[in-house]
């Protein structure tokens, strides 16, 4: 059991942020283990062509027998929206001790695999060099719809917080997470337990599509941060077969009906898009109508505009029978 300790400060510095370089290194898990989020599996197909002409075996050794992954290919984000580039210069700076050090910690006592094996400054530049490939192959080219839902996420969460404070926030996060008395419990790495205080150095939240509950780093001399699975994150690959009701089609008609039905939680119009599989423009067009109509709020996420049902629309969908 882990448990970080905030102070009122502490928590007033809690913020969300979304990493690129994290989403990239935890998609690994569905590599090793496809049938623990078998959700995923349509992304899998797809980028399976990619992922063969990568450095599969270095890739492949990211991952230790416990499924953990090395604190160090995982910075902290230093934004609330950094950039796949920026994370990886600060992983390619990672001083060779602290390498071999945390491959050491991931792999547990477990023998390192060969290509783990050299030197550390060697083994961390073709480190680097398999993950950016993979980033570009793999992830790049999904990085909008998979950003959609964090940064929807992220809105959700935040209004929760405004709303209900911390304890609220905290409640819905993960089962693995417990908030008790200025204590947050983060139940997730058997065998580690430590106790962090935050003291100032604030609490990053950061969703993911690839983690299956709440974690956090191995060793508690990294700084405190915990990531989460993001909501909606198992409709990510799937376009929507979203059932409306005849009156609410025959009122609005059935693209905006759809969309209408679709909102129960924040999107962008390119997330809408996927799933609807439809031009963002068409799906934009919608969306002004829908708003000018006040059945729709919106709100932004960094970059992203996010959108919503209103309290009206709301009722309007609440009412089909």
């Amino acid at each position: 059991m882990i448990e970080m300790r905030l102070r009122v400060a502490d928590l007033a510095e809690t913020s969300f942020a979304v990493s690129p370089l994290q989403e990239t290194v935890f998609s690994l898990w569905v590599w090793r283990a496809p049938g623990r989020q078998a959700f995923h599996l349509p992304w899998r197909r797809a980028s399976a062509a990619a992922w063969g002409r990568g450095d599969v075996e270095m890739l492949d050794a990211l991952v230790a027998p416990r499924r953990w992954v090395p604190d160090f290919l995982t910075p902290r984000p230093a934004t609330p929206l950094t950039e796949f580039a920026a994370e990886l210069a600060i992983v390619g700076a990672t001083p060779a001790q602290r390498v071999a050090d945390g491959l050491l910690t991931a792999y547990d006592g477990a023998p390192l695999p060969a290509v783990l094996g050299g030197r550390p400054d060697v083994v961390l530049a073709r480190m680097v060099a398999a993950l950016s490939e993979y980033w570009q192959a793999c992830l790049e080219p999904w990085w909008p719809r998979i950003r959609a839902v964090l940064e929807a996420d992220i809105v959700y969460r935040s209004r929760q917080l405004a709303l209900g404070g911390a304890r609220a926030l905290f409640a819905d996060l993960d089962s693995r997470v417990r908030w008790a008395d200025g204590v947050l419990y983060v139940d997730r790495l058997p065998g580690v337990d430590y106790v962090i205080d935050i003291d100032g150095r604030g609490l990053p939240l950061v969703p993911s599509l690839f983690c299956r509950g709440a974690i956090t780093y191995i060793s508690a001399e990294e700084p405190p941060l915990i990531t989460y699975p993001a909501r909606g994150r198992a409709t990510v690959w799937q376009t929507a077969d979203v059932a409306t009701d005849a009156a609410l089609a025959e009122l609005l008609g059935v693209p905006r009906a759809r969309l209408l039905t679709l909102l129960d939680r924040p999107a962008s119009t390119t997330e809408l898009a996927h799933r609807l599989a439809v031009s963002p423009s068409a799906v934009s067009q919608h969306l002004r109508v829908l708003r000018a109509a006040g059945l729709l709020a919106r709100a932004r996420s960094g970059r992203a505009v996010l959108y919503l049902r209103s309290p009206l629309g709301d009722q309007l969908v609440g009412r089909r029978s």
